[in-house]
């Protein structure tokens, strides 16, 4: 399935389910839905609290997530690792290429398309977790991008 993104790099699409944004896409840069589901920010900020019902908590002071939902995010090293049952695995670049049974594939330094181990459909589980991580790796890319201007 594949991975559509803006020429800017914000994701756009992830397997026919649309992510959109604000009203003026070229001017806000913050998703506002993926699909049906609304994403909620922490107040004054672009820290991710809910993808619908599905809430997330933070490590204090950190932009580490702790849980997503009932799961428990595990961290290596300010690395996240796990997101519940899903496990994660980087590229030699520190590009996120694999969510549990999600192999993800980039063209140069976005993520263009995902393949699925089995044959089956991604599931609303899976689509919520492949998000999450695709969203803090972007985040993580322009932080850094921006501090090193």
């Amino acid at each position: 399935m594949d991975i559509e993104t803006y020429s800017n790099g914000l994701l756009r699409e992830i397997g026919g389910v649309a992510i959109t944004y604000g009203p003026r896409e070229w001017a806000d840069t913050t998703p506002r839905a993926l699909g049906s589901w609304t994403l909620e920010y922490q107040r004054f900020s672009s820290t991710l609290r809910a993808v619908g019902g599905t809430e997330i908590t933070y490590r204090r002071w950190s932009s580490l997530p702790q849980t997503v939902g009932q799961w428990r995010c595990e961290h290596r090293k300010s690395r996240l690792q796990r997101i519940g049952p899903y496990e994660l695995q980087y590229d030699r670049s520190g590009r996120i290429c694999a969510v549990g049974p999600l192999q993800i594939d980039y063209a140069e330094s976005r993520p263009a398309r995902v393949r699925l181990q089995s044959n089956e459909a991604l599931s609303d589980e899976l689509l919520l977790v492949l998000f999450l991580v695709l969203f803090w790796q972007q985040q993580a890319w322009d932080s850094y991008y921006q501090a090193n201007r």
